[in-house]
């Protein structure tokens, strides 16, 4: 039985590090979960994460700040104390299904062996859980595929593996320094196993603001999602109880952000449909 474990790297993550942590914990053997300097509510709902576990799993630890540099060598000082095969990264705004995490487990454990990483589609919520983004806005080239994905499984085994180039562009690198999504076409593997991203929601607790959080501005978008249907099935991690300092996911953003959003969202769709290569709503 191939054992798993869990990358998840967090700063100010408050409003959804416990769906992300707690939506995956049952599946996987160990997951690494550093903190790079909060100074919201996560670092106190990581420790309600800490004791729901009984220390089983979760592997805590406080590393400071980083800069875009220091994220690399972070990233690879959790590659450095992986000692699974495989590892699958699950940053704090990544919710996922039951039936996605387990079918991205089964895959690895089926095929783990003969593959060297696993692209899944993601769900990009805009605004609020109850909206999301069109999948045609979706630019990211993985696996043959184009659209919402994220390169999410990967085998530790891949030959001298490291973390590589500063956030923003930072990716997994063999010996020869190449990114592993460029190596044997024939070892990346996409699966259908999606997870809700609220990358683009407000995602710090209520001890800061979302801007004072480096680069998560530029994160946050201003636009008119797509609503989710009335019998739309979320993450079952929403409807688990939770402790008290968890923020409920239910929230709809302020009257002044539809305003924005309404205002941006055309000019948005202008831009995607022909500044990238006719891609639009």
């Amino acid at each position: 039985m191939t054992k798993i474990t869990v990358h998840t790297l967090v700063k100010n993550e408050a409003r959804f590090v416990w769906f992300a942590v707690m939506s995956v914990i049952e599946h996987v053997d160990k997951i690494l979960l550093w903190d790079t300097g909060s100074t919201d509510e996560t670092v106190d709902i990581i420790k309600e994460i800490i004791k729901a576990d009984n220390g089983k799993k979760v592997d805590f630890r406080v590393v400071g700040e980083v800069d875009p540099e220091g994220f690399t060598k972070i990233r690879q000082q959790m590659l450095d104390a992986t000692k699974t095969d495989w590892f699958i990264v699950v940053d704090g705004d990544e919710i996922w299904w039951q039936d996605s995490i387990r079918n991205l487990v089964s895959v690895i454990q089926k095929k783990g062996d003969r593959i060297e990483s696993i692209v899944v589609p993601t769900i990009n919520l805009i605004g609020d859980v109850f909206h999301f983004q069109d999948p045609q806005a979706g630019q990211y080239e993985l696996a043959g595929r184009k659209g919402h994905l994220a390169l999410r499984g990967v085998n530790r085994l891949i030959p001298g593996l490291k973390s590589e180039r500063p956030h923003g562009k930072w990716g997994w690198t063999d010996g020869d320094g190449r990114m592993i999504q460029d190596r044997d076409k024939g070892k990346i593997l996409f699966v259908d196993a999606p997870y809700l991203h609220a990358t683009h929601l407000p995602r710090a607790g209520d001890r800061i603001k979302e801007s004072d959080v480096p680069k998560r501005v530029k994160k946050l978008k201003y636009e008119v999602g797509v609503p989710f249907p009335k019998d739309f099935y979320y993450p079952e991690v929403f409807f688990k109880p939770r402790p008290k300092i968890v923020p409920s996911p239910w929230v709809v953003p302020e009257a002044s952000y539809w305003l924005r959003a309404y205002i941006e969202t055309p000019i948005k769709r202008l831009k995607r449909r022909f500044l990238k290569g006719g891609v639009g709503y």
